[in-house]
């Protein structure tokens, strides 16, 4: 058996564009539900939701019957937890606030065997299919997103050398952080936030360095694309069930005599 392809590596490469989901519901059933929409991937939250190792899992099963590739983001820069979702089968990792080229060093090693880094070797996972991949030793650095989240004013100013590290594969920014790291908290659209962010995602891009980003608003979003940002996510299920009861509730209540 041979290690199939990771469609979002290939579409990073080739600069198309991603539109992407965040998914914090914590939930297989709830990836289901959002899985058959047709994102190119959704981001499974562990950083700031309630998900653990089983209910990631059951999140991985239920995007893997979908086109949609689904990324992890661990709680931290933790090798240990890296190790544990690469075994798990994931397609990519989102490593939250990265501020150093050392500590981009450090999120590359942990997806690495050694001697080119330090994850832990074990024959038979639900990434190797138990064994059965006889390929996996040899592709899965290459099929294995990795992605850095960029998430203040002082690694922006880094951010070129965070993204020279070798075993980078994007560079995503955080404007929710950002914001707040400037004085801007709860303002991510705030136009200082993007003043910051705009022009070191053009040098990144002209390093041939894939940039994304999260922003719950669809038509900022398809603006960041079209200006060439690669991967983009939209939207985020908590926020669009939250939006979508108060707005049926408003609907209804509005047409009451």
């Amino acid at each position: 058996m041979q290690m199939p392809p990771n469609p979002f590596m290939r579409a990073l490469a080739s600069k198309q564009k991603q539109l992407g989901i965040w998914t914090s519901l914590n939930s297989p059933f709830a990836a289901e539900v959002t899985a058959p929409a047709g994102f190119d991937w959704a981001l499974v939250d562990m950083e700031h939701s309630i998900n653990d190792y089983f209910s990631v899992l059951g999140q991985l099963q239920a995007f893997a019957a979908s086109s949609t590739t689904a990324i992890v983001r661990p709680e931290w820069n933790d090798p240990v937890a890296v190790k544990r979702l690469l075994d798990m089968g994931v397609p990519g990792l989102l490593f939250p606030m990265i501020q150093t080229v050392e500590e981009a060093e450090k999120a590359v090693a942990a997806t690495r065997y050694p001697p080119h880094g330090i994850r832990g070797f074990s024959g038979g996972t639900r990434a190797n299919k138990f064994g059965r991949v006889t390929d996996y030793l040899d592709k899965v650095e290459g099929e294995t997103a990795v992605l850095l989240q960029i998430e203040t004013r002082s690694a922006i100013e880094q951010a070129e050398a965070i993204a020279s590290v070798d075993g980078v594969d994007g560079i995503f920014f955080g404007p929710a952080d950002i914001a707040a790291d400037i004085g801007k908290l709860g303002q991510p659209l705030d136009a200082a936030v993007w003043d910051l962010i705009r022009p070191v995602a053009a040098k990144l891009r002209d390093m041939g360095m894939p940039v994304g980003t999260l922003v719950n608003d669809p038509d900022f979003a398809a603006q960041l694309l079209n200006e060439g940002f690669t991967f983009v996510a939209c939207g985020t299920d908590t926020t669009l069930l939250a939006r979508a009861s108060d707005a049926l509730l408003a609907n209804v209540k509005g047409q009451l005599k």
